[in-house]
């Protein structure tokens, strides 16, 4: 009796993320703000980092998403002490949600990785 009472309670705690999360283009240009500006400049364009805003064009006009995230995630990178940019992977990137990459496969990204990558798919030139 007391299993069934608490099925609504494990249930919920196997939700990826709550409804409110924020994974789109201008919540990750507030984080871009926060996180991107010293390195990338105000408008992406560079400075100590790459210009952002040509990715697409470096990738034949297509935009590398899976190529973006692990960037930002910094996974790859990890423990490179050769690495400049920041592990933002070790990081809270917020709660996860699960986005379909390829049909029928479910892959969880965190919502603030996933927004940023939004945001810097909008500004290609």
């Amino acid at each position: 009796m007391r299993l069934i009472a608490l099925l609504p309670l494990a249930l919920a705690a196997c939700q990826t993320a709550p409804e409110d999360v924020r994974v789109d283009a201008a919540h990750g240009m507030a984080l871009f703000a926060q996180d991107c500006t010293a390195c990338h400049g105000a408008d992406a364009t560079g400075g100590t980092g790459p210009d952002l805003t040509r990715i697409s064009s470096r990738n034949g006009g297509d935009f590398p998403t899976t190529r973006v995230l692990g960037q930002i995630d910094g996974l790859g990178r990890h423990g490179d002490p050769a690495a400049v940019m920041p592990e933002f992977g070790a990081q809270d990137l917020g709660p996860t949600v699960v986005v379909e990459f390829e049909e029928g496969i479910g892959t969880p990204i965190p919502a603030d990785l996933l927004a940023l990558s939004r945001y810097l798919e909008s500004i290609q030139r």
